[in-house]
């Protein structure tokens, strides 16, 4: 059995979600709705970059018993290039305080540009991200990551980075099955 989980604040983590599910036929569920997870054989896990962590997978994928038997895919959502390498490091290095170290080396981890459109947002993510905005635009430039560049270039306004041909690669490793 398979299973499409995801973990959305917005809205752009779910669009990529349900456009796996339309493409392939797998169920999809917000990650708050998931019961036993343990009854997949193939989990797909979309998570949207928020605070340093992937929204909802820890949550999700510590109810794993065993993950050695599973195609365990993760992709994680967030506005910054998910081609700069030092963005994506960034990334794994938080998603590996999220996971257990065996289910994070196994897991295949795909990472995917979202969105952002402020007016959208409430109360307090406006005012959170006002405050990282002004600290973000105050440092030195050599100490601006490309997490904190894409913020300081899409603050306040509405921007759609989504990639349906980016599912593509998730498509195959649903197709390549549990890794040996």
């Amino acid at each position: 059995m398979k299973v499409i989980i995801y973990g959305s604040q917005y809205g752009t983590t779910k669009k990529y979600a349900d456009e796996l599910g339309n493409r392939t036929g797998i169920e999809v569920k917000n990650y708050e709705d998931i019961s036993d997870i343990n009854i997949y054989d193939t989990i797909i896990y979309f998570g949207a970059l928020y605070a340093g962590g992937v929204m909802g997978m820890k949550k999700t994928l510590s109810k794993l018993s065993l993950v050695e038997d599973k195609n365990i895919i993760i992709a994680t959502v967030g506005l910054a290039d998910p081609t700069d390498g030092e963005n994506t490091n960034t990334i794994k290095c938080g998603m590996e305080k999220q996971l257990s170290k065996g289910l994070f080396h196994q897991a295949h981890i795909v990472h995917l540009r979202g969105g952002i459109d402020y007016s959208t947002l409430g109360l307090k993510h406006k005012t959170m991200m006002a405050m990282l905005y002004k600290k973000a635009i105050g440092l030195p430039e050599e100490k601006k990551t490309a997490e904190v560049r894409a913020m300081i270039d899409t603050y306040n306004k509405r921007v759609d980075f989504v990639d349906y041909s980016r599912l593509n690669e998730i498509v195959e490793l649903i197709e390549v099955g549990t890794p040996v």
